[in-house]
């Protein structure tokens, strides 16, 4: 059994000090509690939503802990198997180097050297490739 003391959680009801035993479980709930609110906080600092004027303390949650809707991951889910499709329909080096750029994260001068191309070469086929792959998907979402 642990004692806590009741000012200290519900200053403005209680005004003195009051000491109450709880047990272990309660203690913990509590100890997560001042944890969570603490994480908050420094999340809060952190993103410097400590600058807002907002009133409430709502608003910074919901804008740095915004969890996708159904049709949000939808959306999503259907924009990568277009973006995909459009990318397959790229010319063979085109795709291969927009997949290694873009989805391995290489640079372009990694791409040329293990290509064994001129960079600038590599550098013109991304640039024409992003312009058709543009071109591919506001056609199809129009």
């Amino acid at each position: 059994m642990q004692k806590i003391n009741l000012r200290e959680l519900y200053p403005d009801v209680y005004k003195t000090d009051i000491y109450l035993e709880v047990t272990d479980e309660v203690q913990e709930v509590f100890l997560a509690d001042k944890r969570a609110e603490a994480r908050y906080l420094r999340q809060m600092y952190n993103y410097k939503a400590h600058y807002s004027l907002d009133c409430d303390n709502g608003i910074e949650k919901a804008i740095m802990q915004h969890p996708p809707t159904p049709e949000e991951i939808l959306e999503e889910k259907q924009l990568r198997d277009q973006l995909c499709a459009a990318v397959m329909e790229l010319p063979d080096k085109q795709a291969k180097w927009i997949y290694a750029r873009f989805y391995l994260g290489m640079t372009v001068k990694e791409i040329a050297k293990v290509e064994g191309v001129d960079l600038s070469w590599v550098y013109k086929s991304i640039k024409r490739g992003l312009i058709h792959l543009a071109k591919s998907l506001s056609e199809r979402n129009s």
